[in-house]
């Protein structure tokens, strides 16, 4: 109540506006992650777990029987195609792409760019770790018929 003895109205809107700001905030930055994969292939649990950042990251893991049209549904270049694709708040991930290459991407987000891709499945590159045996890789950005590298590894 104020000095007249009316009850005093406190403004409700700036703050659910506030709230709901921050809501929203924190929802884009969790990005979400699903895992298409082979359920007979290995490598990509232990891609999975590279994406899971130690458990910052949620991945969602599917198993599904016909790989070669989930890369298709998703706009996969026939020779960038790898082992497993992922979804990752709404960019095709296809195979065995760094998760530091993820989180760069999605904080960039190149307006051309619809994914990327590691082509085959190199030694060395997370999830095909081979007691330190690597082979050369570039993680390829690709979208609206246009290529470029995103990442070269020696």
């Amino acid at each position: 109540m104020n000095s007249n003895g009316n009850k005093t109205r406190r403004p409700f809107l700036p703050v659910l506006g506030t709230a709901l700001l921050v809501a929203c905030t924190g929802a884009a930055q969790a990005a979400n992650f699903t895992i298409y994969r082979d359920p007979s292939c290995g490598c990509c649990e232990a891609w999975a777990a590279h994406m899971r950042h130690g458990e910052k990251r949620e991945v969602e893991t599917v198993d599904h029987p016909d790989m070669a049209s989930v890369k298709t549904e998703h706009g996969v270049p026939d020779d960038l195609r790898s082992c497993h694709t992922m979804i990752a708040d709404g960019y095709v991930i296809e195979g065995h792409v760094p998760s530091a290459d993820v989180e760069r991407l999605l904080a960039e987000r190149p307006e051309w760019v619809q994914g990327l891709a590691v082509a085959g499945m190199p030694l060395g590159s997370p999830g095909m770790e081979a007691g330190g045996r690597t082979q050369p890789y570039q993680v390829i950005a690709f979208g609206n018929g246009r290529r470029e590298v995103f990442a070269s590894y020696p």
